[in-house]
C-alpha cells in the first residue's frame, strides 16, 4: 500500500534530541547532574537569544528532548553550545511499535529519494516488548513494502540515508538528519580566565579550546599602536565577537590596553634583541593584575613551541617567571601550524585572523631565542616597572561587544 502523500505532507518534525558529550556520561553521578543541568540552563539561554519558541523541554539521562516548531533552527543553534555532541530534528511518536513503524514510514516517504539506498538504526532506554532489532526490522520491512515504486535498497553497511529510531520509555523520536555539535563541557562548569586575544590565528584558537573545557574566558587585547594600525584592534574585536557566539548569556567584555608607551620605553632598553620578552613579560604582569580584578584563575595565551622566536621553551621559562599568582595555560603548546588553521576555520575565526593589519614595527631583526633570565632582570632594573602596570591598568577600557 502506498503512503497517502497528502498525510506525509501534513506531518512535521516537531521535536529536537540532544545528546551529550560523551565525556560527561562518565563522570561521577553528582558531577554528571551538575553539568547536566548547567548544559540545560545553557541551551535555555541560546534559545531566549535567538527567539526560538520551546513547547516543552524534557530532560532525561543523557539527552534532552526539545517540542519546538523550529526544530532546524533550533538544533543548529544548540550544536554551538558546549557539552552537546549532537542535536536531530525528529518526530515525536508513543513508544507503541504500530506507531514507530507508522512514523518511520513517513518519514522515510519525505525524504528517501528513488533509487537509494537506508538503514534503520535504534536506540532504545526503557522496558518494551520488543528489542532494538525487532524495530529496525519491522521499520525497515515496512518502508521497503509501502515505498516500494521508489526502488530502495537496504545497505547497512554503507547507507546513503539512516533512519534513525530513538525509543526512550513511553515515547519515541524518528530521524533523518544529526548536526554534529563539539562536545566538552558545559560553559561555566569551570572557573573564568583571561585569553591575551591579539586578532591571530592561534590565540584565538587557545581562547575557544579552554571556552571548550568549561571556562569563560575574558579577552584581553594590548594595542601597541604607534607599532602597529587600528585594524589590529578591529580585527581582534571581530574575533572576540565570533567567539562570543559560542557564549551566549555569559559576559561579552574585552580588555583593551594601551600597550605603545610600554612598547617604546622597551625599544629604547639594550640589548634590543630582548624587546620582545620585555614585551611580553610586561603583558604576563597586566594580564596578573586583570586576573586579580576578575577573580580569575588564570592566563591563557596563544603560544606553541617555536612557533616565534619569544616561543622557545627557554623563552618561555623566561616568560614565566614575570608572573607570581596566577598560571599561564598555554592549550596550543604542541600544536603545528596547520593544525591550529584547521580548527580556526572549524570556529570560523579564521578568516577574520588572516585579515591585513599592520605587523608589529618594534620587534627587533634579531629577537633573542635563548634568553637568560638574568640578563633579562638587569634589563629590567632600570624600568619602573609596577608604575608601568598601574598606568596600563588605569588607562584600561572594557568594551562590550
Amino acid at each position: 500500500m502506498k503512503l497517502s502523500t497528502g498525510w506525509s505532507n501534513q506531518m512535521k518534525f516537531d521535536s529536537v534530541v540532544v545528546r551529550f558529550g560523551g565525556e560527561m556520561g562518565i563522570k561521577g553521578e553528582w558531577t554528571r547532574r551538575t553539568y547536566e543541568k548547567l548544559l540545560l540552563e545553557n541551551m535555555k539561554k541560546v534559545l531566549e537569544h535567538h527567539n526560538i519558541p520551546r513547547i516543552k523541554i524534557i530532560h532525561k539521562r543523557g539527552r534532552i528532548y526539545i517540542k519546538t516548531e523550529n526544530v532546524q533552527e533550533t538544533a543548529s543553534k544548540l550544536t554551538l553550545v558546549f557539552g552537546v555532541s549532537s542535536a536531530s530534528p525528529a518526530v515525536e511518536t508513543t513508544s507503541d511499535m504500530n506507531d514507530i513503524v507508522h512514523r518511520a514510514v513517513e518519514v522515510a516517504d519525505i525524504k528517501f529519494k528513488n533509487g537509494c539506498s537506508f538503514a534503520v538504526r535504534c536506540h532504545r532506554v526503557g522496558k518494551h516488548p520488543y528489542s532494538s532489532m525487532d524495530i529496525c526490522r519491522e521499520a525497515g520491512n515496512k518502508i521497503l513494502v509501502d515505498l516500494k515504486s521508489r526502488d530502495l535498497k537496504v545497505n547497512l553497511t554503507n547507507p546513503m540515508f539512516t533512519l534513525g529510531v530513538e525509543i526512550r520509555d513511553d515515547y519515541a523520536y524518528i530521524f533523518i538528519e544529526t548536526l554534529r555539535g563539539v562536545g566538552g563541557f558545559p560553559l561555566g562548569s569551570q572557573a573564568k580566565v583571561i585569553c591575551l586575544l591579539s586578532g591571530g590565528i592561534d590565540s584565538a584558537v587557545a581562547c575557544w579550546l579552554v571556552m571548550k573545557r568549561g571556562c569563560s574566558v575574558i579577552p584581553l587585547f594590548f594595542d601597541i599602536a604607534p607599532f602597529t594600525d587600528e585594524a589590529a584592534i578591529a580585527k581582534a574585536l571581530d574575533v572576540a565577537r565570533e567567539l562570543f557566539k559560542w557564549s551566549v548569556g555569559f559576559p561579552r567584555r574585552v580588555y583593551i590596553v594601551q600597550h605603545g608607551r610600554n612598547l617604546e620605553t622597551f625599544v629604547g632598553v639594550n640589548p634590543r634583541k630582548l624587546t620582545c620578552i620585555l614585551c611580553k613579560r610586561m603583558m604576563y604582569r597586566i594580564a596578573e593584575r586583570i586576573a586579580e580584578i576578575e577573580k580569575a584563575e588564570g592566563i591563557i595565551t596563544g603560544e606553541a613551541i617555536g612557533e616565534q622566536a619569544s616561543q622557545t621553551l627557554i623563552n618561555l621559562r623566561v616568560l614565566n617567571e614575570a608572573v607570581t599568582n596566577y598560571p599561564v595555560h598555554r592549550p596550543l603548546l604542541g600544536f603545528n601550524k596547520l593544525e591550529t588553521e584547521k580548527l580556526a576555520k572549524k570556529i570560523s575565526t579564521f578568516e577574520i585572523s588572516i585579515r591585513k593589519a599592520k605587523g608589529c614595527s618594534a620587534a627587533p631583526g634579531k629577537p633573542a631565542t635563548k634568553a637568560r633570565l638574568e640578563n633579562v632582570k638587569k634589563a629590567e632594573q632600570e624600568l619602573d616597572l609596577e608604575g608601568m602596570v598601574e598606568e596600563s591598568i588605569a588607562e584600561a577600557k572594557i568594551v562590550t561587544v
